[in-house]
């Protein structure tokens, strides 16, 4: 391809698994939609974890700046990753757009996303752009410090406890909408409450027992649920859910809260926003951002303002304003 046609191409990253294989099994039924909206393309396959990161990196050299990914969160993850380590051009000159085909699909539940494939492909033909903010987190692993970039959610202690367990029964084969709360329902028997420290924007607000955290961007982890329900996308913060100790009756009996945005209202949840925040804990607890189990504290996070450059709909947009 020339530099001009690879610039107006799109560079379309699969992840075969996603969605219990619907990455590969849907994408035939996607490239003939693309096609049909002259969505001009080259699509290629992720083979192993972070070659999502990998390929992005390699077409952004090549000259593509747009780029659609068909997986699910973690796989977007990964492409931003990718945004952030190629040094051609500023990671808002791309243009990324998701088809949502994997199994939370959390990130486009927050812009309104369709998950019918030629309505999502339909907002790719659109255009319409929206600059979010991206939160670079530093962590722990392996006695090493490192930092990615998250574009949805990071949760720690109980949340990334919660992730572990789903994951590994996804591992399994299972899957399904009440997986997640399942999950919950196990991590819950035998998890235990960390002493944990945080600051925000330099403040210690926090000092205790602490059950579980959510830092976001947007507004829902864990395949719809709302822990971070007044999270705003592009306003330069990150709002931060904090929950203390609590009994299984606060989770089995407000279960409806956490789907319906009232998480706020449970009495052992606090809310709090901030552009950095810092997390320490005795023992230390486990990290996952969207999705994606990590490393562990101590953990920092900061907003980058208007970082990325996502497609949405028209309708998005309006309601926005």
């Amino acid at each position: 391809m020339t530099e001009q046609i690879i610039a107006d191409h799109w560079f379309v990253i699969v992840n075969p698994v996603s969605g219990a294989g619907h990455g590969l099994k849907d994408y035939p039924q996607i490239a003939k939609l693309l096609r049909d909206n002259d969505i001009y393309h080259e699509a290629v396959f992720t083979e192993h974890k972070f070659h999502a990161t990998e390929l992005t990196v390699e077409a952004v050299v090549r000259g593509f700046r747009q780029i659609i990914v068909v997986g699910g969160d973690g796989t977007l993850n990964e492409v931003v990753n990718g945004l952030f380590i190629q040094k051609q051009c500023a990671p808002t000159d791309i243009h990324l757009a998701v088809i949502a085909v994997g199994t939370g699909n959390d990130w486009v539940r927050t812009f309104g996303l369709p998950s019918h494939y030629s309505e999502a492909i339909r907002a790719i033909k659109e255009g319409k752009t929206f600059l979010q903010d991206v939160g670079a987190v530093t962590y722990t692993e392996s006695k090493y410090t490192q930092t990615r970039y998250m574009a949805n959610v990071a949760g720690l202690g109980f949340d990334s406890f919660v992730i572990s367990i789903f994951n590994h029964w996804k591992a399994k084969g299972f899957h399904g909408k009440w997986l997640y709360i399942a999950s919950i329902i196990k991590a819950y028997c035998s998890y235990k409450s960390s002493g944990v420290r945080i600051e925000v924007d330099g403040n210690l607000v926090f000092n205790n027992l602490l059950f579980s955290i959510a830092v976001g961007i947007c507004k829902y982890n864990g395949g719809g649920v709302q822990q971070l329900p007044k999270a705003v996308a592009d306003d330069g913060l990150m709002d931060i859910t904090l929950i203390r100790p609590l009994h299984w009756w606060h989770i089995v009996f407000r279960l409806q809260r956490l789907f319906n945005g009232g998480i706020y209202s449970i009495g052992h949840v606090s809310h709090i926003r901030g552009k950095h925040i810092r997390i320490v804990s005795v023992p230390p607890i486990s990290l996952e951002c969207d999705g994606e189990l990590m490393g562990q504290t101590p953990v920092e996070i900061e907003v980058i303002p208007r970082a990325i450059r996502v497609v949405v709909t028209s309708e998005f947009l309006e309601g926005h304003k």
